[in-house]
């Protein structure tokens, strides 16, 4: 028998990944497979024991592997269920072919991804690897600055994934240690609210519908496999059109506005920096007090990176002079995958072309200080007063010497 609290939202201490656990609960999927692994493993763990207590009526399915966790979560999906998984780093590199697997099939699995560097060398803190590297693979990518806005993520999610425009893969992505294990407070909103937001699962199509049979997984060689990529792709560029939709109902409802990103004292900065998860809450605090000191800086927060909203990008930063963007990933032998896009949205599709300046942090959960980020603005400054970047062009943030 399933428990549904009733009552109002309760402001609760809570790390990002119990967060993430307590949108689960309320969302009651019918399945979850998942393998632990660090720092994710806090999502499942505090799961289980709410399958155990019996607060939700999830089938929960203890695999051997990640490349099962994902397995079964397809076949669950292709059987008409509402699945969700959470993982980490070697995690996700392992269910790699499955997660083209669940993005091609056009199932609507969701999964809580703990951010966490991809080996080697060894090493469990956070960077954006793991999702970076999968950026391609046709999954919904949403970000998280801090412990509400993952479990605000992931309430939306089953929406955004789930809706018939978009049938597509979605995760919700926080940063590992740093959200995952920080305890923040939070509103927590009533599990019927919750409920009757995320609304119940209508599958698309079911294998287990015999009526109605439909074909998962064919052989498709040259005569249909494009068209059916183009049909993926087109699931991700309406996802553009419903995650807005989905967050305008959030924010009505719930009263907390979200959207495809976020514009943080844009209307008269020269300076803009952009960037993903928890570093925002430390740039917004040097931002303020660089405003106090006269300097015109904002921030950008991207929120969703796939689909990835080029046009109302190039939009929002249509006056800055100067676009300073980091990266907690590396393309090695390129620029950072953040920054591409950037210079895709400014060139491709806007009049206004700042100086576009890259920066690479905190791989490996290396600190991301307030120096830091007082410190790249200054440099963003420089570059501007000069007319060009020069010699500043993709330097790592924190780093010893240059040849480490």
């Amino acid at each position: 028998m399933t428990h549904v609290s009733s009552g109002k939202p309760k402001i609760v201490p809570i790390t990002g990944a119990g967060a993430c656990a307590q949108a689960m609960r309320q969302i009651n999927p019918d399945v979850v497979a998942a393998f632990p692994i660090t720092p994710s493993t806090q999502v499942v763990e505090d799961f289980s024991t709410f399958v155990a207590n019996g607060q939700v009526d999830t089938e929960f399915v203890t695999v051997e592997s990640e490349h099962s966790a994902m397995s079964a979560c397809i076949g669950a999906s292709a059987a008409g269920g509402r699945v969700m998984t959470a993982t980490s780093s070697a995690g996700m590199a392992y269910m790699w072919e499955l997660l083209y697997v669940a993005a091609s099939m056009r199932q609507p699995v969701l999964m809580s991804l703990v951010n966490r560097a991809l080996t080697g060398p060894i090493n469990i803190h956070c960077d954006h690897s793991d999702s970076m590297g999968a950026r391609d693979s046709g999954w919904i990518q949403l970000y998280s600055e801090n412990n509400q806005e993952a479990y605000d993520n992931l309430v939306m999610a089953a929406r955004i994934a789930e809706h018939p425009d978009v049938r597509l893969p979605l995760m919700v992505c926080q940063d590992g240690f740093i959200i995952s294990h920080s305890i923040q407070t939070m509103q927590m909103e009533d599990d019927q609210a919750v409920r009757a937001f995320v609304g119940p699962h209508k599958p698309y199509h079911s294998v287990l519908d015999t009526k109605h049979p439909v074909t998962w997984g064919a052989l498709d060689l040259q005569d249909y496999y494009i068209e059916h990529k183009r049909g993926q792709e087109q699931g991700m560029r309406n996802a553009l059109r419903v995650i807005q939709e989905v967050s305008d109902e959030f924010a009505k409802t719930f009263g907390r506005q979200y959207g495809l990103f976020e514009e943080y004292r844009l209307d008269d900065a020269e300076i803009v920096l952009v960037a993903l998860s928890s570093a925002c809450g430390e740039i917004k605090e040097v931002i303020d007090v660089m405003r106090t000191k006269g300097e015109k800086v904002g921030l950008l927060k991207i929120r969703s990176f796939r689909p990835f909203p080029y046009a109302q990008i190039a939009q929002a930063l249509s006056r800055a002079k100067i676009v300073t963007v980091l990266d907690r990933s590396a393309s090695f032998g390129a620029h950072g995958p953040v920054f591409t896009e950037i210079c895709t949205a400014v060139s491709g599709y806007s009049t206004n072309h700042p100086l576009l300046l890259a920066h690479t942090f905190g791989l490996g959960g290396r600190e991301l200080t307030l120096q830091h980020i007082e410190h790249i603005i200054s440099e963003s400054r420089i570059c501007l007063d000069k007319g060009t970047v020069g010699n500043r062009q993709g330097i790592w943030i924190n780093v010893r010497g240059d040849k480490q």
